[in-house]
């Protein structure tokens, strides 16, 4: 569906904490992990259908949106630094209490219209900002009012200032506190303490993941009883006993064996190498374990190398190679985290490695586990959560549906790639788009 003909934005402003940041706060420091992210904002948007349930109290398009304003606002003084404008070329948040964008919109159409066929380039409309070079606000939300009485808040944070996790948690203390209740735990900012910054980036560029080429995003569904057959495929004997992987290894290595085998179809020449990175959070991993509010991007990217000579039958192997990886993750001292130089070092290293001609790179985020829907402001859960195209080229993102009964796979490729994959008979053996 078409939206420019039946979109209109009707009203923006700036939303203030509701108290002022103290002056000893007013620099917030980007850590080691801030610093290297690339200038781009993650999204999501949350669609909450009409809901009678909620009539009798007269939650209508007015009285959402100034609960969101208030709530906004509220919960702003505790994430003061999404209120500030990041500065120094992207490498510090002045935390002056400028404000959140928050607009508004009208959509002429059924929300139900949209979820039933959504279409990730028109859901663009959705959002605030976009990826388009322009990076200055931490954070910004749009409230899109459907004429069927649903709304869908489209919500974009700064990936250089925050991952996943630290946004998920953001939505989730706002709806609370919009919901009046007592118990948010509040985030911690202690990043650039754990992980202090390098004083000098010379020599990497963050932005170098950020491919210049049209990317198209699509959704790819997995059921539940699809997972366990995957999980089935991929499983191991050791011992006599039957080790059956996680439903990502398990999906992760899917998807990228259909990938690996749709662009040998694709490209004259083949890539001799394949790379495969694997988003991992590091706040339970570490020792001692950081609390899941720790604010920031708390993540970490740990490879799993194929070569391209390797035979579909050895591709079982790589649900291996993903757990083991992830595994030396395990119990991590928060200590190697302070040595930033270092840190820097391996960083420049490893950009080299991934952006070597002959060399294809996966990345894989999981937010399955995560309370994604548990965004409840005050008028029930969303019905669905959608998103948009990131500028990372190969970048599939795992979320669970919203009963949990099977994933979403939002997979990023370039366009020419793309038409092979979706026709792929195998992945739609298992997925449907």
């Amino acid at each position: 569906m078409k939206l420019s003909s039946l979109f209109k934005v009707v009203s923006k402003e700036i939303i203030k904490p509701s108290s002022p940041t103290p002056t000893n706060l007013h620099r917030y420091r980007l850590s080691f992990f801030d610093q290297i992210m690339p200038p781009m904002y993650i999204s999501s948007i949350y669609f909450y259908e009409k809901n009678d349930a909620y009539s009798k109290f007269n939650i209508n398009s007015s009285a959402k949106s100034s609960t969101l304003k208030q709530s906004l606002s509220n919960i702003l003084k505790h994430y003061y630094p999404l209120a500030g404008r990041l500065k120094d070329n992207n490498l510090s948040v002045d935390c002056d209490d400028e404000g959140v964008l928050y607009r508004e919109a009208e959509v002429k159409c059924q929300l139900s219209d949209i979820v039933a066929e959504p279409n990730p380039t028109e859901m663009k409309k959705f959002l605030p900002c976009d990826n388009d070079g322009t990076h200055h606000l931490p954070f910004a939300v749009q409230v899109n009012h459907f004429t069927c009485g649903g709304i869908a808040i489209g919500a974009c944070i700064s990936h250089k200032i925050a991952d996943g996790s630290s946004f998920i948690h953001f939505m989730k203390n706002w709806a609370a506190t919009a919901r009046g209740e007592s118990d948010v735990i509040y985030p911690q900012f202690q990043s650039s303490t754990l992980c202090p910054p390098a004083t000098n980036l010379c020599g990497f560029d963050p932005t170098y993941v950020m491919p210049k080429e049209k990317l198209v995003l699509k959704r790819f569904v997995f059921s539940s009883a699809s997972v366990e057959a995957l999980k089935a495929k991929y499983v191991e004997s050791s011992a006599g006993l039957e080790l059956y992987p996680s439903r990502v290894d398990a999906l992760s290595t899917f998807i990228w064996s259909r990938y690996a085998t749709t662009i040998d179809q694709v490209k004259s020449e083949s890539e001799k190498l394949h790379i495969i990175l694997y988003a991992v959070n590091l706040r339970r991993r570490l020792n001692p374990p950081l609390p899941d509010c720790t604010f920031g991007n708390l993540f970490r990217l740990i490879p799993a190398i194929v070569s391209k000579e390797t035979s579909q039958e050895d591709w079982y192997g790589i649900v291996r190679k993903l757990r083991d990886a992830k595994r030396k993750l395990d119990n991590f001292d928060v200590k190697n985290l302070q040595k930033s130089s270092e840190q820097l070092d391996l960083v420049k290293e490893f950009s080299g490695k991934l952006m070597a001609p002959d060399t294809a790179v996966s990345t894989f985020s999981g937010l399955c586990g995560f309370p994604r829907y548990d965004v409840d402001f005050g008028w029930g859960k969303p019905l669905w959560i959608g998103r948009v195209s990131l500028p990372y080229k190969n970048l599939i993102t795992l979320t669970d549906t919203k009963f949990g009964d099977g994933i979403e796979a939002w997979i990023n490729l370039n366009e020419e790639e793309m038409v092979k994959f979706e026709r792929d008979k195998e992945l739609l053996s298992y997925a449907r788009i």
